[in-house]
């Protein structure tokens, strides 16, 4: 055998050896969309979010959602930014990190995965909720199986989904979320023609707005479009990250806050401004439905929404695996947590440990109420985003400057979005609201300073890891 041959044969088997790695440039500019749209779940908005919305901004619901859509805008347009200079699959763990430092980094992946592990839970916790209420539509008082089997069972296949491949779960997000989507706008079509007009005086009489029940409702707002960002976790997977994730962010709140929007306006004009009547129902939309004399329709829409419910929670699997995934590169978990699968290229092990976590989680909160399971879980999972934000709307211009490529503009959307998200922050604890919400804020500091003392112990242990955040390591 020839000197050449050897060579060829160590070539092979270092290729052979070699650890798998993601899908790289698997996923096209509509697949990266459908990440996001997929993890927002527009439908479940009308479902059940804008309850809570309703039951403080009232018939000025539209308008509260129009302000945050503006709000959420700033700070699609600084993930942008980064997400254009910086395609990793850690995304906010990455930008923050290499402009703030390794530890600013690592507090931002930690807030992350809280955040997209606690919205998974939320949204398993809706799926009871969704069922009863698909199945009251059409007169069945109760299930052979309980509820809460049905939603492991529901969470077993966005597991599967998820483990085997982030093209098809992207692909069958996206086309889940766009037939539940599509119901919605069929039905307040149909509302909308009953009515004969759009014009409803009531909450277009800007001299009568409530600005600070308005204001008030933000914090809930937000929670609706949270998700929009996750598309910048798929960066590694993309076909052209620095063109395809900044509009897939950015499109994905735009497009989401148009639908809510004018989603939360039709619903409250449907139900003749009867606002309370959604405010205090935990199936909104079937309210609305009855009141048009469609009460068929209410069927329809909560089995949209347990599709929606589907591609939701496949897309928060899919984004905390990657942020589990890129700190296990990084060394900042175990390495064990930055494996990737020989054959379907996903990161297995941190899909298996986020799909634990949320269905522990999910299994623990089910006995304080579904509903309310939803709601405490759903305002953690805000922390863990807003937190995130705030620091982006800091570190985009700071990020371009060290480049060479700020403008006035950069610094000004950054401003602006830094005083939004601190006004949505202060407006989520202040007024203080009644137990348990009081508390949810100190269960979020506790994950955060846990997580900082474990940053701390491995700054101290292994300096060296710390400083990695600086180079490409994923893979």
């Amino acid at each position: 055998m020839s000197p050449n041959s050897d060579l060829v044969a160590a070539s092979d088997l270092s290729v052979q050896s070699a650890p798998a790695q993601l899908r790289h440039g698997t996923l096209s500019l509509v697949e990266t969309v459908g990440q996001s749209i997929a993890n927002i779940a527009p439908t479940l908005t009308p479902a059940l979010n804008i309850s809570v919305v309703a039951g403080f901004a009232g018939v000025d619901s539209w308008l509260s959602y129009m302000i945050g859509t503006i709000g959420i805008m700033f700070v699609a347009g600084g993930i942008g930014s980064l997400a254009a200079r910086h395609p990793q699959a850690g995304s906010y763990f990455v930008y923050i990190g290499r402009t703030l430092g390794p530890f600013a980094g690592g507090l931002a992946g930690w807030s992350m995965i809280l955040a997209y592990l606690a919205t998974g839970v939320a949204v398993i916790d809706g799926v009871p909720i969704f069922l009863s209420n698909f199945l009251a539509a059409i007169g069945i008082k109760s299930t052979i199986v309980p509820l809460w089997v049905f939603a492991v069972a529901f969470f077993a296949a966005v597991t599967y989904a998820a483990y085997r491949d982030i093209r098809l779960s992207s692909r069958l997000g996206l086309i889940l979320e766009a037939i539940s989507v599509g119901i919605i706008i069929v039905i307040t079509a149909m509302i909308i023609g009953i009515h004969g007009t759009v014009i409803d005086p009531v909450e277009l009489d800007f001299s009568s707005i409530k600005y600070g029940a308005v204001m008030n409702a933000l914090p809930f707002v937000v929670f609706s479009f949270v998700g929009f960002e996750s598309a910048a976790t798929l960066a590694k997977e993309s076909s052209n990250p620095v063109r395809n994730i900044p509009r897939s962010v950015v499109f994905s709140a735009a497009i989401a806050g148009l639908f809510f929007t004018l989603i939360s306006y039709f619903m409250v004009f449907g139900i003749d401004n009867n606002a309370a009547a959604i405010g205090n129902s935990a199936s909104p939309f079937t309210a609305v439905t009855d009141k048009a004399g469609l009460p068929w329709a209410a069927a329809i829409v909560y089995f949209a929404a347990l599709i929606s419910a589907f591609a939701c929670a496949l897309a928060c699997v899919n984004a905390g695996a990657r942020m589990l995934y890129s700190m296990g590169r990084y060394r900042f978990l175990h390495g064990a947590v930055g494996k990737v699968h020989d054959t379907h290229q996903t990161p297995h092990v941190a899909v298996l440990i986020s799909s634990g976590i949320i269905m522990a989680v999910t299994l623990a909160t089910m006995p304080l109420g579904y509903l309310n399971a939803f709601g405490y879980t759903g305002t953690i999972a805000t922390f863990g985003f807003l937190f995130v934000y705030f620091l982006i709307c800091i570190v985009a211009p700071l990020d371009l400057k060290r480049a060479g490529l700020m403008k006035t503009k950069h610094v000004a959307v950054g401003v602006i979005g830094v005083a939004l998200m601190a006004f949505v922050i202060f407006g989520s604890i202040f007024p203080v609201p009644a137990f348990p919400y009081n508390i949810l804020p100190y269960l979020f500091v506790a994950y955060m300073l846990a997580g900082a003392g474990w940053f701390v112990m491995l700054r101290r242990k292994s300096p060296q890891i710390l400083n990695s955040i600086g180079l490409d390591m994923e893979g």
